[in-house]
């Protein structure tokens, strides 16, 4: 029996993979409108008014998404040119990620949420919709991210130091005074991190002159330096901007460009 055109791997890779084509764009939406419900159940389901009484609903709605989605999921990998490279990439861990709680859930009840994961899924939207400006400011971000993670991950390193060295002097100060809540070093430091951070729940307080002086000292010191790593990957963003590309090379995905392009031909950057 011959295999249905549709069927062919060019032509499934073609629907599930691109938008260009009016089929592509009808999974594209269909995937989307399936995704959407199925988080709207998981929210329904922690209802539970709802939750008893369309519980029949929500069981076959989901036993229903639950086979969309893992058909799905198969047929991206077999129509896949590269299974390898879809299945590590980000889109292929999600998708699988998305696909695999409703049957951890038999073994792990509240697996079952992990199904909102499927949120990033609507990433998909800017391709539907060509909105591949919106794509390349995500890839800048990212860029920038990635560049700063050093300077950022060594800040981290300095603000816990100090941390631990505020909370350790705000229990010498607190410890031993009447009706103290600073009764341990961790929960010393846990108000330095809440306190350095500008959260300051209000559910740990010093009840001395010289606690309180310190903890302004900390709450100052918080709005002081919590701007810095905001500063780290600014520079980052604005040196994205200011880059070229070079040799005639896309400076994103390093394809081929020419001098009069103002668009990357093959992954959209602006250039």
């Amino acid at each position: 029996m011959k295999k249905p055109k549709w069927l062919e791997k060019e032509n499934l890779y073609s629907i599930m993979f691109e938008s260009e084509r009016p089929a592509g764009r009808i999974f594209d939406l269909t995937l989307i409108v399936a995704i959407s419900l199925s988080i709207i159940i998981s929210f329904v389901e922690t209802i539970p008014s709802l939750a008893h009484t369309f519980q029949l609903i929500l069981e076959i709605l989901e036993y229903l998404l639950t086979f969309f989605f893992t058909i799905e999921y198969i047929a991206r990998v077999y129509c896949s040119p590269r299974k390898r490279d879809y299945v590590l990439s980000f889109f292929g861990v999600i998708d699988l990620l998305s696909t695999l709680p409703p049957y951890l859930s038999y073994f792990l009840p509240h697996a079952r949420y992990m199904i909102l994961l499927r949120s990033f899924r609507f990433i998909r939207i800017f391709r539907i919709f060509k909105l591949f400006s919106f794509i390349n400011e995500g890839y800048m971000l990212m860029h920038s991210l990635q560049k700063s993670l050093t300077k950022i991950s060594v800040y981290f390193l300095f603000v816990l130091i100090l941390d631990i060295c505020l909370g350790t002097l705000m229990f010498m100060v607190e410890n031993g005074q009447p009706n103290t809540q600073f009764t341990d070093l961790a929960t010393s430091v846990y108000w330095a991190i809440v306190t350095m951070t500008t959260v300051g729940y209000g559910d740990i307080t010093p009840i001395t002159a010289i606690g309180r002086l310190l903890s302004a000292f900390v709450m100052l010191l918080g709005y002081t330096i919590i701007a810095v790593p905001t500063g780290i990957v600014t520079a980052n963003i604005i040196d994205e901007v200011k880059e070229k590309p070079k040799d005639g090379h896309c400076p994103r995905c390093d394809g081929m460009v020419r001098d009069e392009d103002r668009y990357c031909s093959h992954c959209g950057e602006k250039l």
